[in-house]
């Protein structure tokens, strides 16, 4: 009997911990507004699932060693995670869901939006209604420039131009 309440009491515990390692939505937009707010930045937020190559491929590319320290200096860098796999619910962000079709998704993933400190969208994704999920082809790569400028438009050009290069150069799959 001792054995079967242990194994139960550590299911319990196993479970409660993979929910409580995955914040909310709220609670990890909070955090950004405030990072925001403090170094007076934009917030980039995206949306993917770990079943979603280009997600994958956009995640890579924003940690990038070239990228990230340039994308950083402009953007607070947010991920959330929606439309898992019921084997993978775990991983979404409880709220996430909402927030993508607020701002404008659920129109594929990956799905993204540059917001303001206080929440407010600057501009998302959807080009000519379509979403432009990872920016891989030419009209994607200027839109996503048209985003960051009016997002962050203190961007120096050569930031920008680190950004856009890199983006233009990126072996498509």
């Amino acid at each position: 009997m001792k054995n079967i309440i242990l194994v139960f009491a550590l299911f319990s515990i196993t479970t409660l911990a993979a929910f409580a390692e995955t914040p909310s939505t709220d609670q990890v937009m909070a955090s950004a507004k405030e990072k925001a707010a403090v170094e007076q930045k934009v917030i980039f937020v995206h949306f993917g699932a770990s079943w979603c190559g280009w997600c994958k491929k956009l995640d890579a590319f924003l940690d990038r060693p070239d990228i990230k320290p340039v994308f950083e200096k402009y953007f607070v860098p947010v991920k959330l995670v929606v439309q898992e796999n019921d084997d993978k619910k775990a991983l979404e962000n409880s709220g996430a869901d909402r927030l993508m079709e607020k701002l404008g998704g659920p129109a594929g993933l990956p799905f993204c939006a540059f917001l303001d400190a206080k929440g407010q969208m600057i501009a998302n994704s959807l080009l000519k209604g379509e979403n432009i999920g990872y920016p891989g082809m030419p009209e994607e790569i200027d839109y996503f420039v048209v985003m960051m400028k009016k997002a962050a438009p203190k961007m120096s050009e050569g930031d920008l131009k680190i950004i856009e290069t890199a983006l233009r150069h990126v072996k498509q799959t």
